[in-house]
């Protein structure tokens, strides 16, 4: 059995797909999971609750982690821990690996222009805090010999028929919409996006290959990315529109944050728009030979399917 903890969201549905190639026993788990493949078996639960967690897990070889919650800074620091601890509990006493889909929120700002997996974690965000315990609370588990874990991390990423991607919310929605497409900050600093596809199937692979174990892996990423121009002209020239832009610096955002509390809580977040942000998944695409979907394919894919 191979469970999916946080089934349905950019992640977990893609991950559904590709789990089919390794295994018929598919558990989706969420608070109302609905059939990807014919033969999955849905588990409704409340994955906030310790026994509800422990009946999800159970039976299970492979456990992966691909929930979101709430994007809040104070949600994340009341939920996200307790949720790993009981995760982690409910992998040790049913053993169970456990794989983790995670972010570079920890990530040291000074590092965000060449990111690795050796990148030092030292993050500048209440959300980046949050996000470094979770991996230490992993990484210890899995040094005392309770658990076997790997972290897949990703960057920002973006994919066809997903709702929580920033670039497809004020990018290619927008200009869809008639409107200017926003960026943050700054037009010329590039910006790596992981395009869910081929996060998902690396996931799916790291989760089935015994060797990966023990170690953080970037998803694999296409090289050389776009500034903020090219993003907008590149979806743009795929809608077959104007490529219309504003730009939203930190006083602005901070004013829409009065009002919106999605960009309230992205004001600790635009580092990652004021400067260039590489995310290197090289160790991943020489591991496994893989090549990452290029990124005028992926936005042709994503316009193309609507």
């Amino acid at each position: 059995m191979q469970t999916i903890l946080g089934s349905g969201g950019a992640i977990g549905t893609d991950l559904a797909k590709e789990l089919k190639n390794y295994s018929d026993k598919i558990r989706l788990v969420s608070r109302h999971p609905k059939k990807v493949n014919e033969s999955d078996e849905l588990f409704a639960a409340d994955i906030t609750n310790p026994d509800q967690i422990l009946k999800a897990i159970e039976g299970s070889e492979i456990v992966y982690i691909t929930v979101g919650f709430e994007y809040k800074a104070k949600v994340w620091e009341q939920i996200w821990p307790n949720f790993i601890k009981n995760v982690i509990e409910g992998c040790e006493k049913y053993h169970s690996k456990l794989v983790f889909f995670d972010n570079v929120y920890m990530y040291d700002p000074s590092h965000i222009p060449h990111m690795t997996e050796e990148t030092p974690m030292n993050p500048c965000s209440r959300k980046g805090e949050t996000r470094k315990k979770l991996v230490e609370m992993i990484t210890l588990a899995e040094r005392e010999g309770r658990i076997k874990a790997v972290i897949a991390r990703a960057a920002d990423f973006y994919g066809p028929g997903i709702n929580n991607s920033v670039l497809l919310e004020t990018v290619y929605k927008t200009l869809k919409a008639g409107k200017k497409a926003n960026w943050f900050c700054t037009l010329d600093k590039v910006h790596s996006y992981t395009y869910t596809p081929d996060a998902a199937r690396a996931t799916a692979m790291l989760g089935n290959d015994e060797k990966a174990y023990g170690q953080t892996w970037h998803l694999p990423t296409s090289p050389n990315p776009l500034t903020g121009k090219q993003w907008i002209d590149a979806f743009a020239k795929e809608l077959n529109v104007k490529p219309k832009t504003q730009v939203a610096g930190k006083f602005l955002i901070q004013l829409m944050g009065l009002f919106n509390s999605i960009m309230k809580e992205f004001v600790e977040m635009l580092y990652q728009y004021d400067r260039d942000y590489v995310f290197d998944s090289s160790k991943f695409e020489k591991a496994y030979n893989f090549k990452a979907t290029p990124y005028a394919e992926g936005v042709k894919n994503i316009v193309s399917q609507g």
